[in-house]
């Protein structure tokens, strides 16, 4: 079991002729993630790495299965695509584009919660269960990062996802789910959201969330915690602990402002909520082991 992608997921790749979509295809291939058709429009009747493409989702759904789409267009076509994939019944997308329109994103997300979707990004390296299959781009044969194993990871932040998940392998753990929520203003699916999957997961033992200054996301796990939404150990590191108050921090969603969103106030809230908070990347794995009880 999984909670977004395993190595029997049907993936259809939006995007997939263009040079990062030819490009991270393959690794997803490689990985075992079953990429069962491609689509960009005029291109139909090519192939990548063995798959075959299609002008759309509809047409190459005649053909082939697929329960999610992985899309590798840019931002200004992204709300289209969803809307594609959505249109054919399609109900796990991941889109990896930075700089989808506001209010575009407000759309997306609108869209997929009326149809019980779940979309992935934007602004997202993507979705992966290591050893098994992936949506977007992880190196993941860098094993002393992308190791398998039973600790779920979410993540706001691309920079910082290889550190910390190295500091949970270095711990003697390895990662079930990792779930690049994205450092957009509105991510399209929210931390919290994703709980009740890895609460659901018979093979996550734990999370570790990698959260950043501003938004709401880190205080809404909280939450969901003290309304034992989600009771299994949680480990959290904030980054941006030295930003001061008011300054954007790269990030479109990393932004603090009066008291809201800081990093002292999302530590504070975890805390009271029962989650170990590391101050720095380093502590990430002995926390889980004290989480975990494991000496």
């Amino acid at each position: 079991m999984s909670v977004f992608i395993d190595k029997t997921t049907l993936v259809e790749v939006q995007g997939v002729t263009g040079k990062e979509g030819s490009f991270w295809t393959k690794h997803m291939v490689d990985l075992g993630t079953k990429v069962t058709f491609g689509v960009t429009p005029g291109k139909e009747g090519q192939s990548v790495e063995g798959v075959p493409v299609y002008h759309t989702v509809a047409r190459g759904l005649r053909e082939h299965k697929a329960d999610a789409a992985m899309l590798f267009v840019p931002p200004r076509f992204t709300k289209d695509a969803v809307y594609e994939a959505l249109d054919g019944g399609i109900r796990k997308i991941v889109t990896i584009a930075d700089g989808i329109p506001l209010h575009e994103m407000i759309q997306i997300r609108q869209a997929a919660k009326s149809c019980g979707a779940m979309v992935i990004g934007g602004n997202t390296s993507g979705v992966i269960s290591p050893g098994q299959a992936m949506m977007g781009f992880f190196p993941y044969w860098i094993e002393r990062v992308y190791k398998p194993g039973r600790i779920g990871v979410m993540t706001r932040s691309g920079s910082l996802t290889n550190e910390v998940t190295a500091e949970v392998v270095k711990g003697g753990f390895g990662v079930s789910s990792l779930i690049g929520i994205g450092g957009d203003s509105v991510p399209l699916t929210r931390f919290a959201e994703m709980l009740p999957a890895f609460q659901a997961d018979p093979d996550t033992d734990a999370v570790v969330i990698i959260g950043e200054l501003g938004g709401s996301m880190e205080e809404e796990v909280a939450e969901a915690m003290e309304a034992k939404i989600f009771t299994k150990p949680l480990v959290a590191f904030i980054g941006g602990r030295t930003a001061p108050e008011g300054k954007r921090m790269g990030h479109a969603g990393a932004i603090a402002t009066g008291g809201t969103g800081t990093v002292a106030g999302k530590h504070k809230a975890l805390t009271r909520a029962g989650a170990l908070v590391a101050s720095k990347p380093s502590l990430v794995g002995p926390l889980l082991r004290e989480a975990l009880h494991i000496k």
